[in-house]
């Protein structure tokens, strides 16, 4: 027994080296291998999508925080209070504060009102503060330090040396403000601005009860320390939070930004799972005879799993590899365009890529492989000889999709507009594989020529077949177009957003005598400018006779909302009046100030506010209460650097009221000149000057273009190479068919004619129902989910159909030869 055992023993490791030598040339032979390329698409696209986006986002949220001037702030009415800070740096975060507040600044010669920022020598602790001195060129505030806005200069008459009083402290011009990280958009509460060091604050002696002053608290660490310290801290309802996500322009624009990244990403693996599916459905339906013959010879299915098993780890480990290198090399080619705009070095991806992508190739695995390889276990070894005697197999195998299905669920989580992504595309894909169906149907009743009749005759046999290659051929191009369109649709209002021609100087505090001048002067220089607006700071106060603010506290005290009411409400805002709509306002409702003693309410404050037409609204102004009733309501793009308001009067209403004018106008680089010439004409007049912020944010638009693009462009050649794919397999499912109809007589043209009316007619319906699929996806992910209005695209409704006829008109042509290869080959 021993010996016997004994020379037994190395046939074991023989006989699984025999099964691997197996595995391998059933591998390349056999029908496993258009599964290892659909795995590797996977791995190589979302590797190469998930790298861009990690790099692309760490990118975005550096470009925002920089905006800020850290991580984190908190700003408040109130100084901080010293447990927030303690709790921050108890959490071992950097920390600094600052004080803002306006005063009046006095030179030996005049005299102008300013915007002071009290800072630590620590801050920025993001961006970059340059200040330009008469000797170099420093990012600090020192001690003693007054630095100046450019502008300041030629108000106060004075240059770097000579000194400056701010309050009761005198303080020595250090030099030029050249660029500061923290920007406002806000141009009715800009000052010329001052940088002092926060030691000097106390020798002002500017800030006295009473005194209208701002905190602002700093801070930097990663996202737990971020998200803990928020925790901790109990907001007062003077106190908010600001991050990058919440800065207005910037913050909607990196918000929509990971929006779209992470959409394109899911996008890309829906598409690539579709592929998987079908290949493995080929692979089950090309190997039951195998199986079934090897059953007959007494294989079990222990034996049969081993099998299965090597040829699946032959192919992950294949799939990884080839995968891993060509997402490398996909990521390292869509860094290309964007080299110019991309800071140096670039921000590090870690391992988040390489584990994404090995588990999202196990997830969509697990079911799509999973399903396929059980039903081909249970073929019966009677399948040898009549391949429809599969038999019945256990419904058990379908509870894989629960795999992916749960770790989609921990991913999206409560993201509403991924939920609405993928609610959207199930209820499409049924819809859209049922109307292509009903359409072939249709389509069969009529009379056709001899190959259309055979094609329409093959599709109306198996149903079933031709409904998952029409939805996987839909589903593809409808996802692709979808990745493009909503690329297009963002940047057209990115662009809507911040035009070349936006103006960037705004001209504020304009006396009524002084209006026409400085209009006529900003004609002469051949500026481009918006229409001058009286300006009167007032607040809204009744709604039909109830004090709002009233109903906003006592909803405070009920615990539903920390902060006081609306922001409309809390402060005094900019009112005007004018006889025709502003050029840059759509109106929504109502008419256009068509009758005396009206005011136009701007949308999303009226619906915030339970605004409707016919109210009336009380406002004070200087002590003076006053009534208009709501005309119109009007839509505003706030972020498109023109000035905008609130409320808008009749003339009427507001005639009588003292008010100061407003204009804003554009100045090219070159013309720095023409905005210093204009602020020593009108002394009194404050010039805000933007030019910094808008290069800023036409860069940073700049960046989000670029890599928009190249990740749709990704997005479509992954998409179009997956289509490639399905196509093939479809064609060499198409083999054994052809060869019987070869046999039955059908001759070369006849079979030729049919492929090509079949498939034409698949790329047709694919390409149509697609577009119908895309707008209407499109449509909603634009409305409920980026917020933007709707608008419909007339040149995809060409270019699917078409791109889906040429890739049926290539693929076709690149396997025609084989597919109609002699009989005895």
């Amino acid at each position: 027994m021993t010996e016997m055992s004994e020379s037994q023993t190395p046939a074991k490791p023989k006989g699984h080296s025999l099964l691997l030598k197996w595995s391998w040339r059933e591998l390349w032979q056999g029908q496993l291998w258009p599964v290892a390329v659909a795995l590797t698409l996977i791995i190589a696209c979302v590797f190469a999508l998930a790298s861009l986006v990690v790099r692309v986002e760490k990118i975005m949220i550096d470009q925002g925080r920089s905006m800020i001037a850290a991580d984190l702030v908190l700003r408040s009415a109130n100084p901080v209070p010293d447990s927030v800070l303690d709790s921050a740096r108890a959490l071992e975060m950097t920390t600094t504060e600052q004080t803002r507040f306006g005063t009046m600044a006095f030179s030996d010669q005049a005299m102008q009102l300013v915007s002071v920022k009290a800072v630590s020598s620590a801050f920025p602790l993001r961006g970059e503060l340059v200040l330009k001195g008469s000797q170099q060129t420093q990012h600090e505030v020192k001690p003693g330090e007054l630095w100046l806005s450019e502008r300041l200069f030629a108000l106060l008459a004075v240059k770097p040396g000579d000194p400056v009083a701010i309050g009761n402290a005198e303080l020595t011009v250090a030099g030029t403000i050249v660029s500061e990280p923290e920007l406002s958009f806000n141009p009715f509460s800009q000052m010329p601005g001052v940088l002092i060091h926060q030691s000097d604050l106390a020798a002002t002696e500017a800030i006295q009860p009473g005194s209208r002053v701002r905190y602002r608290a700093y801070f930097n660490g990663d996202e737990a320390q971020l998200k803990q310290l928020q925790a901790q801290v109990s907001l007062t309802p003077d106190q908010r939070w600001i991050s990058e996500t919440s800065q207005g322009r910037t913050g909607d624009m990196i918000e929509r930004v990971q929006q779209y990244l992470s959409l394109t990403l899911i996008l890309v693996i829906l598409m690539a799972t579709a592929t998987l599916v079908l290949t493995c459905m080929h692979y089950t339906a090309s190997r039951t005879e195998t199986v079934a013959m090897m059953k007959s010879l007494g294989a079990r299915k222990g034996f049969l799993w081993r099998w299965l098993a090597r040829q699946l780890g032959l192919l992950f480990a294949m799939a990884a590899v080839a995968g891993f290198s060509l997402g490398m090399l996909l990521e390292w080619l869509l860094r290309l365009p964007l080299t110019d705009v991309l800071p140096q070095p670039l921000p590090d991806t870690g391992a988040m890529p390489w584990l994404a992508s090995l588990l999202v190739a196990v997830l969509v695995s697990v079911p799509g492989i999973g399903i396929a390889l059980w039903r081909l276990l249970d073929a019966p070894a009677l399948a040898v000889m009549q391949k429809q005697a599969m038999g019945a197999t256990s419904n058990v195998r379908y509870l894989l999709i629960l795999v992916p299905v749960a770790a989609l669920l921990l991913w999206v989580g409560d993201n509403p507009l991924m939920w609405l992504t993928l609610a959207g595309l199930a209820g499409l894909l049924v819809v859209l594989a049922g109307l292509g169906l009903l359409i072939v149907r249709g389509l069969r009743r009529r009379n056709w020529g001899p190959a259309m009749t055979l094609a329409l005759s093959r599709i109306g046999r198996s149903p079933l077949a031709t409904g998952a290659q029409l939805a996987a051929l839909t589903s593809s191009l409808m996802l692709l177009a979808v990745i493009w369109l909503l690329r297009t649709d963002l940047l057209q209002d990115w662009q809507q957003t911040l035009p070349p021609d936006a103006p960037n100087v705004f001209a504020l505090n304009i006396s009524p005598t002084q209006q026409q001048p400085y209009v006529d002067a900003l004609d002469d220089y051949g500026l481009i400018r918006s229409d001058s607006y009286p300006i009167v700071r007032g607040r809204l106060v009744t709604i039909n006779g109830v004090n709002p603010r009233a109903e906003g506290q006592a909803s405070d005290a009920a615990g539903d909302d920390q902060q006081e009411g609306d922001e409309s409400l809390r402060r005094e805002l900019n009112f005007t009046w004018r006889d025709t709509l502003p050029v840059h306002n759509t109106l929504v409702a109502g008419e256009w100030q068509n009758t005396p003693g009206g005011v136009s309410v701007e949308s999303e404050v009226a619906q915030r506010l339970g605004i409707k037409i016919g109210d009336t609204l009380g406002f004070n102004v200087n002590s003076q209460p006053f009534t208009a009733t709501v005309t119109s309501l009007r839509e505003v793009e706030w972020r498109n650097m023109r000035p905008n308001f609130y409320f808008i009067f009749t003339p009427d209403v507001m005639a009588d009221l003292p008010a100061t004018w407003l204009v804003s106008f554009r100045v090219a680089a070159d013309q720095s000149e023409i905005v210093n010439q204009l602020g020593r004409d009108y002394p009194t007049v404050t010039l805000l000057d933007l030019r910094t912020m808008a290069t800023r944010i036409q860069a940073i638009l700049q960046q989000v273009s670029l890599s928009l693009s190249v990740l749709a462009l990704l997005g479509v050649c992954s998409g179009l190479l997956l289509v490639l794919t399905l196509l093939r397999l479809s064609l060499s499912q198409r083999q054994q068919e052809i060869k019987l109809y070869r046999t039955l007589g059908a001759s070369r043209r006849r079979i030729r004619a049919t492929i090509w009316s079949e498939y034409g007619l698949m790329a047709v319906l694919a390409g149509g129902i697609a577009v119908v699929g895309a707008e209407a996806l499109v449509a909603a992910l634009i409305k409920w989910g980026f917020e933007l209005p709707v608008s419909l695209h007339p040149g995809l409704w060409l270019v699917l159909p078409v791109l889906s006829v040429l890739l049926i008109l290539l693929i076709i042509s690149s396997m025609m030869k084989q597919l109609l290869r002699p009989l005895g080959k």
